[in-house]
């Protein structure tokens, strides 16, 4: 087990932005993980993705409403790969999305870059499971029962299982479907969203 104590509420610590960084991180996005400049430029413009110090790029997880931000998540644009959570990051209470805010369609994804890559994909295609507008969740890791999946679905949304093609998404996705049977699967046409969009654009 996690040999540190689970401390009640940990403050939330945002990575300050670094506007000198973010031509850093929209080229990683745009060239590695073959993402939208479209789609990335509006979500600078909300402030929902932004650069810090390190030049990772931070992905705003949010809740309610409001949007109130609970946390965000960070993904490195160097050679290394690292991903991670801002320190104080309270997954269960909010989530990264993109798409949509009237639309009554989510798909779930494992992080912040496939939740983009979904939609964008979904956005450049037809006819597929879904019509019309949609909206594209991150859980932030591969997670059947995230508390704030239930009130979604009491809400009238049609949920999507969107996790990764391997074992643990796979694994999700059925203990997901077991505990919530309107849910659906979406599985990614290869191993996650962002390898289909980035094997398309090659």
């Amino acid at each position: 087990g996690d040999p540190t104590p689970h401390r009640p509420h940990q403050q939330l610590h945002l990575p300050a932005a670094s506007p000198a960084n973010l031509p850093r991180v929209r080229r990683y996005l745009t060239k590695q993980r073959s993402l939208s400049a479209t789609i990335l430029a509006s979500l600078i413009d909300e402030g929902r993705l932004y650069a810090d110090a390190r030049g990772n790029a931070v992905f705003l997880m949010v809740a309610g409403k409001p949007n109130r931000p609970i946390g965000a998540e960070l993904r490195a644009t160097g050679n290394r790969v690292w991903r991670g959570l801002a320190p104080g990051t309270r997954k269960n209470a909010g989530y990264f999305w993109i798409g949509a805010a009237g639309s009554k369609q989510i798909v779930l994804c494992e992080s912040a870059i496939d939740a983009i890559s979904c939609f964008q994909l979904h956005t450049q295609i037809h006819g597929t499971q879904l019509r019309g507008e949609h909206i594209c969740i991150s859980t932030a890791g591969v997670r059947p029962d995230a508390p704030w999946l239930h009130p979604l679905l009491a809400r009238g949304y049609q949920i999507y299982c969107g996790f990764d093609a391997d074992e643990p998404g796979e694994t999700a996705s059925r203990h997901m479907i077991t505990r919530h049977p309107s849910i659906q699967r979406l599985r990614p046409p290869v191993h996650d969203w962002n390898d289909t969009l980035t094997a398309q654009n090659q």
